[in-house]
């Protein structure tokens, strides 16, 4: 028999999802035609921001490549937008001339962004945010610098303002609205969230109009001008204001439409023939934007066009999972409360935390988080079930975990305590069940590998912890997600983890050995394993394996950062950031003497150098008279301390002298990433300590270790780790679990990596649990560090000359 044909129209999320699930139910029903308006796979939208960001490439937001389609053999024609439905003879037109006729068509044709009609809305440099051509062309226009406005302040404004930002320009807000995100949080949160990416630099016009477009007489943008008269200049202008359904095509095909293509609960159109799902679609009156509503409907679409089915879309209720710019967020339901309502709300603004929940009947029917989401799927689970909260409503606020331990779960894991049935992916649908399942047949071993067989983390990637802590909690010491599955780079097939233990077991002392022993590939190796295993050998063989320079990257050879002008900055160190007036004396008298153009105070405590020549590096160094700060390399960066006992009228510790000493102590230390530590004198935190790699925290009777933090564009909240009494017990823990870092850590892994890698428990089972291994790791640290010159007082006496030379071209 002859297989229907099946015409997809867009070639988006939503669209393609119904095929994946339609050739899972019945791979051979249909021949498929998918047309794409774009020249690409399909692929994430939810992702672009990490694209703009530069955190990640277009490559890692594909979904299905190219190959998937020929492996499906579905006939793609991408580039080409389709101009005509001929319902009357069931064939579909693109622009190009191409034709397809079907029997079953879907229609996919997402949403158009909205466009202000405002004077100079035409002009370059206007540009909306909704696909990775816009997303490119921010790209470059972010490559100079300068000025931009974003009009919008929800999800998709606040993403292209933070990646326009980390790529160097200057970006302002401007929202309709009185608070950030309205559709999303109440005000209180919405705040919060201002006064946090304020702090970042970014700026606001809230309850602002724009009025038009500047026009720079040329036919690009200028700037922005708000009803109010004020004007924003802007080499740049982002319109996010929203999108509607693209239901051109449905329109002109005679199609009923009214805010969108309408479809009935099995998706399907006013002609029988013709299905409808994703943001052009409208179901009872509302068309859903977010992902994880498009995937449901491609599930029921799927069964109806697999075969005679009783499913149907009933429409979603929706919950919103973000992280904007590292801040999580979390609402779902009515979080806005009303009439017959009661609020229960948790507010602790210096924290960066917020909990609204709201009751009605006895049920939670609304819950609006800031700062900390890990418990919005519980609390999504409660309002789906709609469960009476009798029993439990003095608890509610405290989450899952509290609530497992009044239960009788002490002790056990949020995904041990997980059933089977409980969702673990929103997006996709995904339950825990259906991950472990695939777990053990499939015998998946990483985050990566659960993606591809089961969708779950694969789309917005808020889930992606959980997915981490089913795999541990499946496999067990089993569990090795990369980099450890990962090989070194493309010269060898070996892990670093296999590299690390050959090094120790055979005792191998130079990069020729390692290549040799391990069959490497390439025979000298290239940028990415030359560095790893130069610092592998110095850190398992210290003193007798030689540090190979030129293996190392251009900031740790020359011993300052390279900015992007090809100039040099100078950090100085300065010991728990303290200095003196003789230091600050030599330090502007450098200043002028070499016209270093900027000089600035650090967030770490320290005196920034900006703009140095490379062939006065040395002759600065020597001027300044000081040590170097490492803030160049994998290395110790910094210990940030707090005023403490000394001056602080709060203080309980003697923070500022602790610091010194453990930046005496960690002096010259080489590590598998950069590491940051703090000190501070008492509970109030002033130094940050609680997003260092390693933080200590003095309290009335003595200091709080926590390690693992990051403050970097994913925020990691560090823990817990011992309570210890004197001053020299904190220099051994915290000496003995870097070591164990430097020594177990995989090259380019932070410390939070590498402790969700190994997990905390081991680290304490390292150093606090086993006295004895802790003091061989203390002295081993001590050993490796005792005696290693200062590479400033090195390259002044005339070390490495060569790499201070500007090549001179005849």
């Amino acid at each position: 028999m002859d297989r229907k044909k099946l015409v997809l129209i867009g070639n988006g999320m939503a669209g393609v999802r119904a095929l994946e699930e339609l050739f899972a139910l019945a791979p051979d029903a249909y021949d498929v035609t998918v047309f794409g308006a774009e020249p690409h796979p399909n692929y994430n939208r939810i992702l672009l921001s990490p694209v703009l960001a530069g955190e990640q490439d277009f490559d890692d937001i594909v979904l299905n490549d190219l190959a998937w389609y020929a492996e499906h053999n579905i006939r793609l024609h991408l580039n080409c937008k389709v101009e005509q439905i001929d319902r009357d003879n069931k064939v579909v037109r693109g622009q190009d001339g191409t034709e397809a006729p079907y029997d079953i068509a879907i229609l996919a044709t997402g949403s158009q962004p909205v466009i202000l009609p405002v004077p100079g809305k035409e002009l370059s440099g206007v540009l909306a945010y909704r696909d990775i051509a816009d997303t490119q062309a921010m790209m470059d226009a972010a490559a100079t610098g300068g000025d931009a406005v974003v009009i919008g302040g929800g999800l998709l404004g606040l993403e292209a303002a933070n990646g326009l930002m980390k790529r160097g320009m200057k970006v302002t807000v401007v929202h309709l609205g009185r608070w950030l995100l309205e559709r999303q949080l109440d005000e209180t949160a919405g705040r919060l969230l201002e006064d946090s990416l304020a702090a970042r630099g970014m700026d606001f016009c809230l309850e602002a109009q724009t009025e038009s477009i500047v026009d720079d007489g040329a036919g690009r943008v200028a700037g922005v001008k708000l009803a109010d008269g004020r004007l924003l200049p802007a080499k740049l202008v982002v319109m996010a204001v929203g999108i509607r359904p693209d239901a051109a095509l449905a329109e002109a095909a005679g199609l009923a439409c009214n805010r969108g293509v309408v479809v009935d609960d099995t998706l399907r159109t006013s002609d029988p023939a013709i299905y409808a799902l994703g943001e052009c679609a409208n179901h009872r009156g509302v068309a859903y934007g977010l992902v994880a509503p498009l995937y449901e409907m491609a599930k029921v679409l799927a069964q109806h066009l697999a075969g005679p089915s009783e499913a149907a879309y009933q429409g979603s209720l929706l919950s919103t999972k973000l992280k904007v710019t590292g801040i999580e967020l979390f609402s779902a339901g009515d979080f806005m409360g009303g009439e017959g309502c009661e609020d229960i709300v948790l507010s602790d603004p210096a924290a960066g935390l917020y909990k609204r929940l709201v009751i009605k009947d006895d049920k939670l029917v609304g819950a609006c988080l800031y700062g900390d989401s890990a418990d919005g799927g519980w609390y999504f689970k409660l309002m789906r079930e709609g469960r009476e909260l009798a029993e439990t409503r003095d608890r509610l606020m405290f989450g899952e975990a509290f609530h497992l331990g009044d239960a009788g779960h002490q002790g056990m894991s949020r995904v041990a305590a997980m059933s089977d049935a409980d969702e673990v992916c929103g997006c996709n649908g995904v339950c825990k069940g259906t991950i472990v399942k695939a777990i053990a047949e499939q015998g998946l071993m990483s985050v990566d590998a659960v993606k591809k067989h089961t969708k779950a983390a694969s789309s917005c990637g808020s889930c992606t912890g959980l997915v981490e802590q089913i795999l541990l909690n499946t496999l067990g010491s089993d569990f090795q997600e990369s980099p450890k599955t990962r090989a070194v780079c493309g010269c060898t097939e070996h892990t670093h983890g296999e590299v690390r233990a050959a090094i120790r077991d055979r005792h191998l002392t130079t990069i020729p050995d390692v290549m040799r022993a391990m069959n490497w590939r390439t025979p000298n190796g290239c940028a990415s394993c030359r560095p790893a295993l130069n610092y592998y050998l110095v850190s398992t063989w210290p003193r007798e394996a030689v540090d190979d320079p030129q293996s190392r990257f251009v900031n740790e050879r020359v011993h300052a950062n390279i900015q992007k002008d090809g100039t040099f900055s100078v950090i100085p160190q300065m010991k728990g950031g303290v200095t003196n007036a003789d230091e600050l004396r030599r330090i502007a008298d450098v200043a002028d003497k070499y016209q270093i153009p900027m000089v600035k105070v650090t967030g770490g405590q320290r005196i920034d150098l900006l703009g140095v020549k490379k062939d006065d590096l040395v002759a600065v160094w020597k001027d300044l008279g000081m040590k170097s700060g490492y803030a160049y390399g994998k290395s110790i960066r910094t210990v940030k301390t707090c005023v403490g006992s000394e001056f602080c009228r709060f203080g309980t510790q003697n923070s500022t002298q602790m610091g010194i000493d453990l930046e005496t102590m960690l002096g010259r230390m080489w590590s598998p990433h950069k590491v940051k530590l703090a000190v501070s004198g008492c509970p109030r935190n002033c130094a940050e300590s609680g997003i260092k790699d390693v933080g200590i925290i003095g309290v009335d009777s003595g200091w709080e270790l926590y390690v693992g933090g990051n403050g970097g564009i994913k925020t990691e909240v560090a823990q817990f780790f011992v309570k210890v009494k004197t001053a020299d017990e904190v220099r051994e823990y915290a000496g003995a679990f870097l070591q164990l870092y430097r020594e177990e850590g995989f090259y380019l892994e932070r410390t939070v990596h590498y402790l969700a890698r190994v997990g905390l428990e081991h680290a304490k089972a390292k150093v606090i649990d086993d006295a004895e291994n802790r003091k061989a790791l203390y002295e081993r640290l001590l050993f490796s560090l005792d005696g290693l010159p200062d590479p400033w007082e090195e390259r002044v006496e005339g070390a490495q000359q060569h790499e201070f030379k500007t090549l001179e071209v005849l």
